[in-house]
């Protein structure tokens, strides 16, 4: 493990990494292609931790557009982030990777109650952490929970999985003029009002000096370059 830039990551993926190629439901190729590369980021000795959003199954927007209570499609999201947390784990324990499933919200049946401690356990013990159902709170999103968890379980970095290799000026896929950013300021990044983390997820990591590294995710070579130390993605960390 000497020659690692991070030794405990925590990994946070959008729902529509595990979607079907129409961005909704759930793909079981597509669970087992990121179980792959899981298992090849703890095979290098890395402790993982996972959160996942649920943007495949529910989008509390659409329901806030019909006059849904907040809180309740909120609540709705949670409930979507622990399927897809069940579905990363079947995948990852198929793969011969030891997993856990923790849940904010309560459901003994089917993921441990979230503990800190215990969390920091499975980790020292080479298991994969799944962290389910946000913060447990409506008004947070799985961005700020990453950033939370990472923060209470001690990680290194806070890998940001996207399909684009890093941060830019522009969308990189319409303006051909875009400008690749290697490293940023939290303060930048809030500046520029950047959607690629929300900014209370992005200013929980500046108040706990939690580097946040933005890369491609399907790249078949950027996580496990990145945690080697080489240059890849967009670092956003500093003042």
């Amino acid at each position: 493990m000497a020659d690692l830039k991070y030794q405990r990551v925590l990994l946070k993926l959008s729902g529509e990494a595990v979607a079907g190629s129409s961005g909704y439901g759930i793909d079981v190729d597509q669970a087992e292609s990121i179980a792959s590369r899981i298992k090849e980021v703890r095979e290098m000795g890395v402790e993982v931790a996972v959160v996942i959003g649920a943007g495949n199954l529910w989008r509390g927007k659409q329901g806030l557009e019909h006059g849904m209570d907040r809180a309740t499609a909120d609540y709705m999201g949670m409930l979507g982030t622990v399927m897809n947390a069940l579905t990363v784990m079947d995948a990852l324990e198929r793969a011969s990777v030891y997993t856990r499933v923790m849940s904010a919200i309560e459901m003994r049946a089917i993921a441990e109650p979230y503990i800190r401690r215990r969390a920091i356990r499975h980790l020292e013990k080479g298991r994969v952490v799944i962290f389910s159902a946000g913060t447990g709170n409506p008004y947070f999103s799985t961005d700020t929970a990453a950033a939370l968890r990472a923060t209470e379980i001690g990680a290194h970095v806070v890998i940001k999985a996207t399909k684009v290799d890093g941060v830019y000026d522009a969308d990189p896929k319409k303006d051909p003029r875009a400008k690749k950013f290697d490293n940023m300021t939290y303060i930048d990044f809030l500046n520029r009002r950047l959607t690629v983390m929300d900014s209370t997820a992005v200013t929980l990591c500046m108040e706990n000096n939690l580097p946040i590294l933005v890369l491609n995710f399907w790249d078949n070579t950027a996580l496990t370059s990145a945690l080697r130390g080489e240059s890849v993605g967009t670092l956003v960390g500093g003042s």
